[in-house]
């Protein structure tokens, strides 16, 4: 056995022999959308003493992070994004109004003497428990001298609640007492203001057994007052917790039911088994061994990447699961690549054997799958940079799925097809016949450049359709990108979507958007507070809806969605200027403007579609288009490859039959790879979710698109672009010396 073959074979081995270890000895992280809970993204401001600097919003995240362990929060997780963001994940909690009111807030504990009643309309008084106005004097005491607080009962002194606090300087809280005691009884002067952000939560009065100038002594106190249990316990939290050193800014919230987490694991599971096995009878029936061998390869992806991800502590979003289970598709195509230049070179030169033609099939093959394959992790550094939220784990795991899928198609593939080729047949090896499409295409040689004219005319005027549908329809943008609060409520009975409107019009939302399915009801509304949605769900209950339930929640500012829209124009932009940049530079700017405008005729046409049908523009949408970006670049760049490839060899003949010729050869593999994806895309479809199966249409329509526009509309354009470009033919590549061998090779 050759070195290289011995090298991968053990390599292969070793991945794999990893990945299962990995894969069994560690779970994976799920986000909350799969778990269920809340997840809450706090910004820093600047106070009149402190900036809201890194330093500033670290000393934040240590208090927030007391409060959440306070409340009992099982495996909170709280992590800085940038200077001035902190991200916050709950699992389990599902009241989004909790959580914001107790972990997020400001928290500037406050200990006043009472200076007596104020009149009405006074703008230096401050109310009391009661709403009655009082002035109080400046904090003698603050939260940083409190060392413990517990919410405590007892029935000997009755029901209800109260605060036990522990203070760190027990005579400054005697001397205040002590000076409140040498009031009269009565006197609101003897009472003691206990204030919470500048509120007033307690105004005890000093108990008659205080004496004057003595007050309460041994370092603690209690605050009294009617508490629930939860109020007592969510009091002591904040006060135990200290104060936050900078104001906070609740910018998104997302909270989502166990239930539905659980519903979407299974539905992406359904989605991954029947695109695999959907594209493992596809691939077989193609390419017969080698697709059977190809489709080992493609679980020892599945395993890799997942591995891979769990190794790297990645955390498993809902839009991650997508990207998961897409890969599979885009995992077939360098698999695709490898197996259709194999048939080339058989053909050409059969003699060789196939062992022979399958070796230059991988290595004529490896331009095109890099680049590729390169184009694709560009749009997945974009989406990882760019995207926030569950969006993120999209890029990460699109990434990783790329990576793996080299793994999976140039080592694990490669030693499969190695070992067993030359004991197969032409007809069962699946590369011994050039196949019915490149059959049909070489019996015919059809000259679609000839009529590339048209070809651009067709092209022009669907996407002028396609503008047309933002400038009538407008674009239906989500929560993330305009700001406000979406509500998805599970129904036990179906509800009509005139009764739903009615319900939240009741509820003060007559302008918001209700959107209504089997089981459930969704409403968006630009000013939709907590205390509004716990209002809306209760008129469904009232307009004949059975059980109602809240599924998920999503809020995101009015300066975070601006910023999101913002940056995914961004994405797009540096997307295309990336791709640009890149076809430039490995092929001629002539090759890379024309699979641009391409690219930018297929992002109009999806993006014209979705405002035709009135589907919601979110994030979700941005890693579809994000994704529609790096295939069909990739897409070009294999057209291209083969264009470079054709023009060296025949320097003489026109280009335009230069890019005829490789339009039609690179045909079949454009057509197997884009089955293989649309099967699993289908399968999303069918069993995904409504944000899954509105990315799942995006793709299926950039795929197609995309697929028609390397034909044509790059081809064509490069012809036309051609005339502008000076440079002679690229030179065919030069054949590599051979070298001498010396001795046999033998080892004793």
């Amino acid at each position: 056995m050759k070195r290289a073959p011995l090298w991968r074979a053990l390599a292969a081995c070793a991945v794999i022999a990893i990945s299962v270890i990995i894969s069994f000895t560690n779970s994976p992280r799920l986000g909350l959308d799969l778990r269920g809970g809340t997840q809450l993204v706090f910004e820093t401001k600047d106070s009149p003493k402190v900036k809201a600097d890194a330093a500033a919003t670290d000393r934040a995240i240590n208090v927030l992070r007391q409060r959440a362990d306070a409340l009992g929060v099982v495996d909170p997780t709280l992590v800085r994004s940038g200077e001035r963001r902190i991200i916050v994940e709950l699992p389990g909690v599902l009241d989004p109004r909790q959580a914001a009111e107790v972990i997020g807030r400001t928290a500037q504990l406050s200990f006043h003497a009472v200076l007596g009643t104020a009149e009405e309309g006074d703008k230096s008084a401050v109310r009391d428990e009661s709403g009655a106005p009082i002035k109080v004097g400046p904090a003698v005491l603050t939260g940083d001298g409190v060392t413990d607080a517990v919410e405590r009962s007892d029935p000997q002194r009755g029901p209800g609640w109260w605060v036990s606090i522990d203070f760190r300087d027990g005579e400054a809280w005697a001397k205040l007492t002590g000076e409140a005691a040498c009031q009269p009884y009565g006197d609101p002067r003897r009472r003691v203001a206990i204030m919470l952000d500048n509120e007033v939560i307690s105004s005890p009065s000093v108990d008659p057994s205080v004496a004057c100038g003595v007050g309460i002594t041994g370092g603690s106190t209690d605050i009294t007052g009617s508490f629930t249990h939860e109020e007592a316990r969510d009091l002591a939290v904040l006060i135990k917790g200290g104060a936050l050193p900078v104001p906070l800014d609740l910018v998104e919230q997302r909270t989502v039911g166990p239930t539905l987490g659980e519903a979407a694991i299974k539905a992406s599971a359904e989605a991954a088994v029947t695109g695999l096995l959907l594209t493992a009878v596809f691939i077989v029936a193609v390419y017969r061994l080698s697709g059977l061998l190809s489709t080992i390869a493609l679980l020892c992806y599945g395993l890799i990447s997942y591995a891979a991800l769990v190794a790297m502590g990645a955390t498993f979003t809902l839009p991650g699961l997508a990207g998961f289970v897409l890969a599979i598709g885009m995992a077939i195509d360098a698999n695709v690549l490898v197996f259709e230049r194999a048939r080339e070179e058989y053909q050409q030169a059969p003699r060789r054997g196939l062992r022979a033609a399958l070796v230059r099939g991988f290595k004529n093959a490896w331009s095109a799958i890099a680049d590729s394959n390169i184009t694709t992790l560009i749009a997945a550094g974009l989406l990882f940079w760019l995207a926030s939220g569950p969006v993120k784990g999209f890029g990460v795991t699109l990434g990783v799925g790329v990576v793996a899928s080299l793994v999976s198609a140039m080592v694990i593939t490669r030693v499969l097809t190695e070992a067993v080729m030359n004991r197969a047949g032409p007809r069962l090896s699946g590369l011994g016949s050039p196949g019915a499409v490149r059959t049909w295409l070489n019996r015919r040689n059809p000259q679609v450049m000839r009529a590339r004219g048209l070809w651009l005319a067709i092209a022009g005027a669907l996407a002028a359709a396609a503008v047309a549908g933002p400038a009538v329809q407008g674009l239906n943008f989500g929560v993330e990108f305009t700001g406000g609060r979406l509500v998805e409520f599970g129904t036990s009975k179906p509800v009509s979507t005139e009764a739903a409107g009615q319900a939240v019009a009741r509820a003060g939302f007559p302008s918001a958007v209700v959107q209504t399915g089997d089981d459930g009801v969704t409403v968006r509304a630009a000013r939709l507070g907590l205390e509004e949605t716990a209002r809306i769900e209760q008129e469904l209950k009232k307009a004949d809806a059975g059980e109602v339930t809240k599924r998920r929640e999503e809020f995101i500012g009015p300066s975070l969605g601006e910023e999101l829209r913002r940056n995914a124009l961004i994405a797009l932009g540096v997307a295309v200027g990336m791709q640009l940049a890149y076809l430039a530079f490995r092929f001629r700017w002539t090759f890379g403007a024309a699979a641009v405008t391409a690219l930018v005729v297929d992002v109009v046409l999806v993006v014209g579609m979705f405002a035709w049908l009135g589907k919601q523009i979110d994030g979700v949408f941005l890693a579809a288009m994000l994704t529609i970006v790096g295939y069909s670049v990739n897409d070009k760049v294999v057209v291209f490859d083969r264009v470079r490839e054709l023009w060296a060899a025949r320097p003489k003949e026109p280009f335009a039959q230069a890019v005829n010729a490789a339009i039609l050869q690179t045909l079949p593999r454009t057509v197997n790879t884009g089955l293989g994806a649309l099967f699993i895309l289908v399968a999303l479809m069918v069993f995904g979710g409504d944000s899954l199966r509105d990315f799942a249409i995006a793709l299926v329509a950039g795929i197609v698109t995309g697929t028609l526009s390397s034909g044509f509309v790059a081809g064509p354009v490069a012809i036309l672009l051609s005339r502008f470009d000076r440079r002679p033919p690229p030179a065919p590549p030069a054949p590599k010396p051979k070298r001498e061998r010396h001795g046999t090779g033998a080892v004793v």
